[in-house]
């Protein structure tokens, strides 16, 4: 393996991108003209398709055995502090994305939107780890705190008529 990658940490940073290839890949998950997505649905709509595919994917059986070891290692491993901040920022750049075009088809209303977008993104990062740390420890957990979210933020910042569709 030393003869490809010159360390441990560049075997580990392309097991991530591999793994996460390939679980985009089994979903079918695309580079995405959000025009076109957000066009015909609503900011709930949206939202949560955004969201329940983003959960597929990380949830894929080999990238999310990956996720474990790399989430148990962040604080005292640099290059797995690294990935999550990756991560981290991927789902923040595709939801800046996502909010411009809900905005551009005035499917989200507020000041600021990359303030909103990264409110969201931070908001439904925290509710899927605590999602899984409350499955990890054996405790029951609310099954629709994703939905129950999504539908709030939309109601809060969909408009009048969430069901806003062009």
């Amino acid at each position: 393996m030393y003869n490809h990658f010159r360390s441990k940490d560049e075997i580990v940073k392309a097991m991530y991108d591999y793994l996460r290839t390939q679980a985009k890949e089994k979903l079918k998950i695309t580079d995405l003209d959000y025009g076109k997505l957000v066009k015909d649905k609503s900011l709930e709509k949206v939202l949560k398709l955004a969201v329940h595919n983003y959960c597929k994917m990380s949830t894929q059986s080999d990238l999310f055995s990956f996720y474990k070891i790399i989430y148990s290692t962040r604080s005292t491993n640099c290059m797995a502090a690294q990935i999550m901040c990756e991560e981290t920022e991927k789902m923040l750049l595709a939801t800046k994305n996502l909010f411009y075009a809900l905005q551009v088809h005035q499917k989200i209303f507020v000041k600021d939107i990359d303030q909103a977008a990264i409110s969201f993104t931070m908001t439904i990062h925290s509710l899927i780890d605590y999602q899984l740390d409350r499955k990890s420890a054996g405790n029951k957990f609310n099954e629709d705190i994703l939905d129950n979210y999504i539908c709030w933020f939309s109601t809060e910042f969909g408009g009048k008529d969430e069901e806003n569709i062009d």
